[in-house]
């Protein structure tokens, strides 16, 4: 069946394109939502109208964009999370937590603008990219510390117990040599 697209539609085409789907797809689908008509001479006149307002709507949306990534661009954001000695979260940082962090400072995103691979599992600075538009991205900082603000693995501490075995080992022989002395006399 082939339909003339009102809207962008991933994967499928963007606005005035006639494609063709399945009969199925358009009538459940594209149709019921206004996102396809059938595409007739009228219909086609009606969506290249609408086609340039809707790109007018966008180069407004862009620049828009373009602004708000200016602001956020290399902006650092500061989460406190509980961590092991060796620096491994006890849970996860995902954009939900870093688009809260970011709304406290006034900068407002939608938390499905984050690329973020996989969720942050441990302490240190991660670079992490926010589409704002197509072809607009900005890169913000998100640092992520423990309560008492480290934010890495903490240093191995030299434990006493080792320094006292050091010591009495040394002291050990010389006690072992003090009767043998007082035995051969």
């Amino acid at each position: 069946m082939k339909v003339l697209l009102r809207r962008n539609v991933r994967k499928l085409g963007t606005i005035g394109e006639v494609v063709d789907v399945k009969p199925g797809y358009a009538r459940n689908y594209l149709l019921p939502l206004g996102l396809a008509i059938a595409p007739t001479s009228t219909n086609v006149k009606k969506v290249e109208n609408e086609k340039a307002t809707y790109l007018a709507e966008l180069a407004a949306l862009k620049a828009e964009a373009q602004a708000a990534a200016k602001l956020l661009e290399g902006k650092e954001f500061t989460i406190v999370a509980r961590a092991n000695e060796e620096g491994h979260l006890y849970g996860s940082v995902g954009p939900a937590q870093i688009a809260a962090v970011a709304a406290k400072d006034g900068l407002i995103f939608n938390i499905q603008d984050l690329i973020l691979e996989e969720p942050i599992r441990r302490l240190d600075r991660f670079a992490v990219k926010v589409q704002l538009a197509d072809e607009v991205l900005a890169t913000v900082y998100v640092k992520v510390i423990s309560p008492t603000g480290e934010t890495g693995p903490a240093p191995k501490p030299v434990e006493a117990a080792e320094e006292t075995e050091d010591a009495q080992g040394e002291e050990a022989p010389a006690a072992e040599e003090a009767p043998a002395q007082g035995e051969q006399e």
